[in-house]
């Protein structure tokens, strides 16, 4: 599965060697809510291998365009069963518009988001 997003890189973690045959890098961006500034998404990714050196070149603050793909897999230890899901990017080339701070997002509206119950203590 592809997918393309653009944020702003938060996160540049420095390339981990995991065993002598493999590694891997992970950084964040920021993808920015329209509606809500308080509602912006860190996006979390790994590039592994010769992907690693694709990060190289940006910098915090740096406008991304980020191409990926959606992995799953499934892990038994113990006879129990773990899932877990990476988004593993491919390609990054910098965003149309480059460093410039984002569009400032169009006033929000409080009759837009329904109450929330009175018991309902979720973070989200």
């Amino acid at each position: 599965m592809n997918f393309e997003i653009e944020g702003n890189l938060i996160v540049k973690d420095d390339i981990q060697q995991i065993s002598a045959s493999f590694q891997k890098r992970e950084f964040v961006i920021e993808v920015i809510n329209e509606r809500n500034a308080d509602w912006n998404d860190f996006v979390k990714f790994q590039l592994i291998q010769d992907k690693c050196a694709l990060l190289d070149s940006y910098q915090l603050g740096d406008k991304l365009k980020v191409s990926f793909n959606l992995k799953g897999r499934k892990w038994e230890k113990d006879g129990r069963v773990n899932y877990f899901t990476n988004l593993e990017a491919w390609r990054i080339e910098a965003a149309a518009g480059g460093n410039s701070a984002p569009a400032t997002p169009p006033p929000f509206e409080e009759t837009e988001i329904p109450p929330a119950d009175a018991g309902d203590n979720l973070p989200f």
